[in-house]
Formats: structure tokens, sequence, C-alpha cells
């Protein structure tokens, strides 16, 4: 089984591609210094198999990498910085700006 996350930024959201088929997604809005993650999402065929872990981890380091503060609207992306600390001092829980 293949396994790749990439940025749809047409479609404004990472996805996770399972053997090339979308299994799961994180939308966002890009702001000028933020990324407000809305909505993270797992089709139900793939559910189970820590693809959201890796969706989100991707999703937030290729947001830290390029110099944007995190705004996790989505309450898996919120869960999963408190359980990732190392994201916290990214994280802004204000969208202004």
């Amino acid at each position: 089984m293949s396994i790749e996350v990439v940025d749809n930024s047409m479609e404004c959201r990472f996805e996770v591609l399972v053997d090339g088929k979308v299994a799961g997604f994180a939308d966002y809005r890009l702001l000028p210094t933020k990324v407000v993650f809305t909505h993270t999402e797992v089709l139900p065929a793939y559910e189970g198999q820590g693809l959201a872990s890796r969706l989100v981890e991707f999703a937030l380091r290729a947001s830290v990498d390029t110099g944007l503060r995190i705004v996790p609207l989505c309450p898996y992306v919120a869960r999963y910085i408190e359980r990732h600390p190392e994201f916290k001092e990214y994280s802004d829980p204000s969208v202004a700006g």
C-alpha cells in the first residue's frame, strides 16, 4: 500500500492518498500570515489506519516550514497539537491577522 500526503492548493486542502486515491483531507483557509485548519476527514473505508495523524502532521510541518502560524479551528487538529507540544509554539487561536 502506497501512502502519500500532498498539498492540493487548488482545493485549499491537504490530502492523504492511498495507492493514488484520496483517502482523507484537511481543509484550510490561507491568510497572509496564518493557515486556518477548518475540517479534517478520513473516508470510512480508510479509518483506523493512522492516516489522519500522518495527514495532520504533514500539514502542520508544511505550514511551520513556510513560516505560517497555525489556527486549529478543526477539533482534530486542535487535539493533535495538544498531544504534540512541538507545534504549540506555532499555534494561534485567533483567526484575525
